[in-house]
């Protein structure tokens, strides 16, 4: 009489297909914990499965809810994309940037689905930062050595200055590389995020968290060039006016990027 081999415990039901937010579709497994099931007894396979259904309430859907996602996913760079070693403004800081590298450093270029027309996140910094403080930006930093790339340093920052939570925001690409005249090359990542996401703003580092109609900055007619002078020198910059926020420099630059990668998929 033959025995029969005890099944393996595995979480997979044969629907194979890596969300946008690095989870199986299927098993709801990261890829990760998909490499190290093999490995694991049949306690850490228990323990992976009893916390599996915690992760069916993640937003990979919140692509269905942005009238904008097919153009979107036409116009940035995949978000596994190789980092550019230069920005794409670099040219017009010439004479401008320090000798030294760039510290690497990515924001989150949050759009918001509403019901009135997609809304996009922006933050205005505390005012005792050393950098760029008072002025308006997306959430994001430097990237840690603990990020395994700019998107997870896009998602870590969002999360320490404004707690959204990774389950509230699906990215959907990046946006070419930024020069900034502070010293860093920004990947700017830009995701949907869960419209009943209430944003905390961490009192240390943001001011103010607000929404701007995506409409409106990807207008070309409400975008103009300023000229200031930096280091002696006189430079042009971009802003936008919106209620009381002056939308400038690099911000202001990160959505013209988007508009003009948008424009070249219409």
């Amino acid at each position: 009489m033959s025995v029969a081999t005890p099944a393996v415990l595995s979480p997979c039901i044969g629907l194979c297909r890596m969300r946008g937010d690095g989870v199986c579709g299927g098993c709801l497994r990261t890829l990760d914990e998909i490499a190290a099931w093999s490995q694991m007894g049949d306690d850490a396979r228990k323990a992976l499965m009893e916390r599996l259904p915690d992760r069916a309430c993640m937003s990979h859907d919140l692509h269905t809810l942005l009238p904008e996602h097919a153009a979107l996913e036409r116009a940035l760079h995949p978000l596994d994309a190789a980092l550019a070693t230069q920005g794409w403004n670099t040219a017009e800081l010439e004479g401008l940037l320090s000798a030294r590298p760039s510290s690497p450093a990515a924001v989150l270029a949050g759009l918001v689905p509403r019901p009135q027309g997609t809304t996009v996140l922006l933050t205005r910094r505390h005012d005792g930062l050393r950098n760029h403080g008072g002025q308006v930006s997306f959430p994001g930093g430097r990237v840690d050595a603990g990020d395994v790339d700019a998107v997870a340093a896009a998602l870590r920052e969002s999360d320490e200055e404004i707690a959204l939570k990774r389950a509230q925001v699906q990215p959907i690409g990046l946006l070419d590389t930024l020069a900034t005249v502070s010293g860093f090359l920004v990947t700017p990542v830009v995701a949907v995020v869960d419209p009943t996401f209430i944003a905390v703003p961490n009192p240390g580092e943001v001011a103010e968290v607000f929404e701007v109609p995506l409409d409106y900055l990807m207008a070309p007619e409400n975008l103009r060039s300023v000229e200031l002078e930096f280091k002696g020198r006189q430079r042009t910059v971009l802003e936008y006016d919106w209620a009381e926020q002056r939308i400038w420099g690099a911000t202001a630059a990160i959505l013209y990027n988007l508009r003009r990668r948008l424009e070249a998929v219409a």
